[in-house]
């Protein structure tokens, strides 16, 4: 929703007849023509509910950053963001707490035809290995012959997702081509601000913060055309509608092109690498969500053998749809051959392998963002702002792209949680948010929700000034050498460091010696040593004492020996020594 009205003050210097409300809800030339036949007024409503929202956010965020600043150390809390905290920090204990089962799968393969089947049921029963015994006893009653004892195909459809909103298209970025939320944003940004093509800057997306995901009639009439010129009338889908109603605003369209005739391709030299990988991910997600469906042909083969049961599944796609131009997702062909129901399979390459149960997996960008949405926390527009907040304060660190929470982080969560557990929680979080809705919808007074938070929240604070244990660093027993406070251990996103206890009036950190570990002279440039080092994650690798000025480095620990046949430098690799460069291995 675009509003063109004049600000507070000049709306108090202006008198109601004077000036008009302009509402449209997309950025298209007949939207702004239309929207200026009909001005209407400012509504208070909205007004209130957004003032109320950012109150809200500063009287929790300045509240709470400063008690925990004096108790723990933490740098800041938020409404929003300490609830997305505490979602990693919940995760991750339950991890912790995770205790993994052992089971085992039992699988048979088949060269002519060829085909791999895996026993799921006993006669009619689910079947669960819980361990070798139990997968020896199977193994010794089973033969090799399989009697094929049903075929079935079943034909299924494969619907496009909807274009995007601002969460999803984070989501997608993530998973996708591999950018943060916050990368996300700013390379959208500036493509809905406009690119230099041919006769000057050109808005390629529309406003890409919505929860919407309806497409303007002028966008969807042109697009229809698009692909049935292009594709064929087969090709032709529908618009999609939203199932969620809670907290949905719909005040703008969902992200897409401005025009679908400006295809990725033909503006791709206009566009840095990054802003064509999105623009056509935004511009296929736009054209796939109005295309056909896929269609598929779902095909189930079980196999019995003395009452064991094992299944084989497959799937073919008989007509492409949508995925004709969403490559982003798997086309999922697993062609099985043809085979007879009542013949007979022949095999005596059946095995069984040992697993063990995983426990949940940390958040990604893309899955925390995902949690939060379905949780109705935050609006989409602030979680690019809410995850790089909780990164930059050193409440997380990135563990394989997936976040772990930092000493600090589980700290503040704690704290928050001993004494502002009914505030700082996703049932209050997402009750706030609808209770905003309502003043927007003026079925709340704005200054009464405030009023009886207020009541609630600032007595609760006070106290826990008084009350709430500080949390101690462990003094080192040395000065600062700026300001002669006592150093003290602190922990952060890399691990334990010693820094000054007056932080953040004084930021002296002291820079720890390290030890080197030297392996060998460089074979690279012969004056400098290989020592082992570390990256910022922790992984070990070697490398030459005098980089930047040689490069030498490798994964593997080198040996003082050359390769016989190249004459490469040899290396430890899992304990096996080999070289570097070719395929020779040491006896």
């Amino acid at each position: 929703m675009f509003i063109l009205q004049p600000t507070q003050i000049e709306k108090e210097k202006i008198p109601d007849d004077k000036y008009s409300r302009i509402l449209f809800h997309e950025i298209t030339k007949s939207a702004v023509d239309e929207a200026m036949k009909s001005p209407g007024k400012i509504d208070d409503n909205l007004v209130r509910s957004q003032e109320t929202r950012r109150i809200l956010d500063r009287i929790i965020g300045f509240r709470l950053s400063k008690l925990l600043q004096s108790k723990v150390g933490a740098k800041s809390a938020g409404r929003v963001q300490s609830v997305a905290l505490k979602l990693i920090v919940d995760r991750e204990r339950e991890i912790e707490a995770f205790k993994k089962e052992e089971y085992w799968i039992i699988t048979a393969k088949f060269k002519d035809p060829e085909l791999e089947s895996e026993l799921f049921k006993y006669k009619n029963e689910d079947i669960k290995i819980n361990n070798e015994k139990e997968k020896d006893e199977i193994l010794n009653k089973l033969d090799s012959s399989f009697k094929v004892e049903s075929i079935t195909r079943k034909a299924s459809k494969r619907v496009s997702k909807p274009p995007f909103t601002t969460s999803t298209m984070q989501q997608e970025a993530s998973t996708k081509i591999g950018f943060s939320a916050k990368k996300t944003m700013s390379v959208a940004q500036k493509l809905y601000e406009g690119i230099d093509i041919d006769n000057g800057p050109t808005g390629l997306i529309t406003y890409m913060r919505t929860d919407s995901i309806r497409l303007s009639d002028e966008f969807v009439k042109s697009t229809y055309k698009y692909i049935d010129d292009t594709y064929g009338k087969k090709y032709v889908g529908f618009v999609k509608k939203s199932k969620k109603t809670e907290n949905v605003q719909d005040a703008h369209e969902a992200i897409r092109p401005t025009s679908i005739y400006r295809t990725p391709e033909s503006i791709k030299k206009y566009l840095t690498p990054d802003e064509y990988k999105l623009y056509n991910l935004i511009y296929r997600r736009a054209l796939a969500s109005l295309m056909a469906n896929a269609c598929l042909d779902q095909t189930a083969i079980i196999l019995d053998n003395n009452n064991y049961k094992f299944k084989s599944t497959g799937s073919i796609v008989t007509f492409d749809g949508y995925l004709k131009v969403y490559s982003f997702e798997d086309k999922e062909d697993k062609t099985l051959p043809e085979v007879k129901e009542d013949s007979i399979l022949t095999t005596k390459d059946i095995s069984g392998e040992q697993h063990f149960t995983k426990p949940p997996a940390r958040y990604s960008e893309a899955k925390l963002i995902k949690e939060m949405e379905e949780l109705g926390i935050g609006r989409p527009s602030t979680y690019a702002k809410i995850i790089d907040t909780i990164k930059e304060r050193g409440y997380v660190e990135m563990v394989d792209k997936r976040f772990k929470p930092t000493e600090i982080g589980i700290t503040t969560t704690d704290k928050l949680q001993e004494d502002f557990s009914d505030f700082i929680n996703v049932k209050y979080t997402a009750n706030m948010e609808d209770e905003l809705d309502k003043i927007a919808d003026g079925k709340l007074v704005w200054n009464k929700v405030l009023k009886d938070f207020y009541d609630k929240f600032e007595p609760r604070v006070e106290e826990s000034f008084k009350t709430m244990e500080k949390v101690k660093p462990k003094e080192t027993g040395e000065t600062c050498p700026e300001c002669g406070s006592p150093l003290v251990i602190r922990k952060g996103r890399y691990g334990e460091f010693t820094a000054c206890s007056n932080y953040p009036n004084c930021k002296y950190i002291k820079k720890e010696k390290k030890e080197e570990k030297v392996i060998m002279d460089c074979p690279k440039c012969g004056n400098g040593k290989v020592i082992e080092k570390k990256t910022r994650r922790g992984k070990i690798f070697y490398g030459c004492s005098n980089y930047p000025k040689c490069d030498f480095a490798t994964w593997d620990m080198p040996v003082n020996e050359k390769c016989p046949e190249c004459g490469s430098i040899l290396v430890d690799h899992k304990g096996t020594i080999k070289c570097s460069s070719c395929d020779y291995t040491k006896e």
